[in-house]
């Protein structure tokens, strides 16, 4: 059974009062995000991103379904951080406060100028390498090393088999075990 929302009325874009606005979505959005964040900032912010996108689109709140759109809204927005979160491989950053023993390793790690020109120059033999690929070869195989594509989206993209995908990156990989090893 679906409980409704507070008996406030909906603000709409013509009488648009912020206090019943924020007093007929705050408290539903509020209990939404919390099940679905780690912090109650987060859910704070997600909240006002919610207010936010609401304002941008007014005319949509004179809709009869506008609680549903209000949590389509959220929703969107939740996703939308799922996907930031994954691309910038979030989890895997270091707290730099000062008490933080992982991120002092980190910021003592041996960075000297002789160990940043050897690596430079793996890197531009790396490069070199991959351009003495065929386009297909590379491309293949940057989207799977670098894109982390599927093998089979892959085969999809180019319209090749599974098996082909393969080889390409069998031979791509190859190339650049020798090609770097000679550097």
């Amino acid at each position: 059974m679906r409980r409704r929302l507070q008996s406030v009325p909906i603000p709409t874009p013509d009488s648009l009062d912020a206090t019943l606005f924020d007093a007929h979505f705050r408290r539903p959005l509020l209990r939404f995000f919390g099940r679905r964040v780690a912090t109650t900032a987060d859910a704070e912010d997600l909240t006002q991103d919610v207010f936010v996108r609401l304002l941008r689109r007014e005319d949509a709140l004179r809709e009869p379904t506008a609680d549903a759109y209000v949590f389509q809204i959220a929703a969107n927005l939740l996703r939308d951080r799922a996907r930031r979160d994954q691309s910038h491989c979030a989890g895997q950053h270091v707290s730099i406060d000062a008490g933080d023993s992982a991120a002092t390793t980190v910021a003592s790690a041996d960075l000297s100028a002789d160990r940043v020109l050897v690596e430079q120059e793996e890197l531009r033999a790396a490069l070199a390498a991959l351009d003495e690929l065929g386009e297909r070869c590379r491309g293949i195989f940057l989207l799977y090393r670098v894109e982390r594509m599927k093998q089979k989206e892959i085969a999809a993209l180019y319209g090749l088999s599974v098996r082909m995908v393969e080889k390409y990156i069998v031979k791509a990989a190859a190339h650049l075990a020798r090609r770097c090893d000679r550097a």
